[in-house]
């Protein structure tokens, strides 16, 4: 399951593909509406078809705060005759991102007001067992397609953790770019494409596609920051820098939903994030727990205090140069102020820090 010589990426996936049908029989693609989605799921059709099967099932958890380009694109996925639709629309928590008081979104909550209504074909009632994000999509995949092989759109180039974590050992026989997530296994059959490779299929194959890109490309957004997600996630806040003008609708009803989301889009991104140490700080480890005792709810004081403490011992050597403790520390900070719980932002960039200044110390569980 790697390139063979003369074999580019597009023919390696379809055959990855091709052999997760001959391993698990059922292959289920998880959607978020963004362009590595379209790409895996437009493969697994081919492959599909190839086999004589007449719909690929097809699951997207609908965070409910999603650009309504991402909605009409799901839409049109929805409504085609070779799809099964797996449309989650279920109460679940999801972090914002731009609110200290008002931590946490209740996702399609009982008697709050929506964004939007939800769909006739969606399912409603969550009895997955969780109502966290990530845990939940696991959930349901395991839920609705035990024993399948779920196809996800990762690839190494958005994310050093997701290289470190595809070079490392096999999660599914032999095979590294797979991950276990309770009775099915996530499979990133196009781990190592570019951005480059992604909209060269969709061109030139004239796939359909999510054209909140086309609205993004226009307004000068780098490749590296184009996220098709929430609009107050912890990875995705900088599309508030520009929400309004994209999609003036979107944001007006985002605003009446979410707490912080006005405040939070009449910011730039050097307002937003911080660069230089106050002056009134001595060190950027005194400003770092200045912000978890003052900006972070006393729900997540305890969680973060966890995991800096177990970076402040992991990276000691690190923190001795003037260059990593003002990376480490910022990218700490960055961390607080988008209320990353999960650590993604930052574990992004740990990455970056040469390995003989790291030690092997045992990660504490939160």
């Amino acid at each position: 399951m790697i390139l063979m010589r003369g074999e580019n990426v597009y023919e390696a996936a379809l055959n990855r593909i091709r052999w997760l049908y001959d391993e698990f029989g059922t292959v289920v693609v998880s959607s978020s509406g963004g362009k590595d989605s379209t790409v895996i799921m437009e493969l697994t059709l081919i492959v599909a078809k190839e086999r004589g099967i007449d719909k690929v099932p097809v699951i997207w958890l609908d965070q409910e705060c999603e650009f309504r380009s991402t909605v009409e694109y799901m839409e049109r996925v929805f409504t085609r005759p070779d799809v099964d639709p797996y449309w989650l629309q279920i109460p679940f928590r999801l972090l914002n991102a731009t609110s200290r008081d008002d931590a946490w979104l209740n996702v399609w909550g009982d008697g709050e007001e929506w964004v939007r209504d939800q769909h006739p074909i969606s399912l409603k009632e969550n009895v997955y067992g969780t109502d966290r994000f990530r845990k939940l999509l696991h959930a349901a995949t395991s839920h609705h397609f035990p024993g399948a092989a779920v196809l996800v759109g990762t690839r190494a180039q958005e994310s050093p953790a997701r290289l470190g974590s595809l070079a490392t050992k096999p999660s599914y026989k032999w095979i590294s770019w797979a991950a276990r997530s309770g009775k099915t296994v996530n499979f990133w059959a196009i781990y190592d494409w570019t951005d480059r490779d992604v909209w060269k299929a969709i061109g030139s194959n004239g796939w359909d596609y999510n054209v909140h890109y086309d609205a993004m490309y226009r307004y000068g957004i780098p490749l590296s920051k184009m996220r098709v997600s929430n609009y107050h996630h912890e990875m995705s806040v900088h599309a508030l820098f520009y929400l309004q003008e994209i999609e003036p609708e979107t944001y007006q009803k985002a605003t009446k939903r979410i707490s912080g989301i006005a405040t939070a889009a009449h910011l730039n991104e050097r307002d937003f994030f911080v660069r230089e140490l106050p002056f009134m700080f001595a060190s950027w480890r005194e400003y770092r727990d200045y912000l978890v005792d003052n900006l972070l709810t006393e729900e997540l004081q305890p969680h973060f205090r966890k995991h800096f403490g177990w970076l402040d011992k992991r990276l000691a050597l690190a923190l001795q140069h003037e260059k990593w403790d003002r990376h480490i520390h910022l990218a700490e900070i960055q961390s607080i102020l988008t209320q990353d719980v999960d650590f993604a932002k930052l574990d992004n960039n740990m990455v970056h820090i040469p390995a003989d200044l790291k030690s092997r110390t045992k990660k504490v569980k939160a």
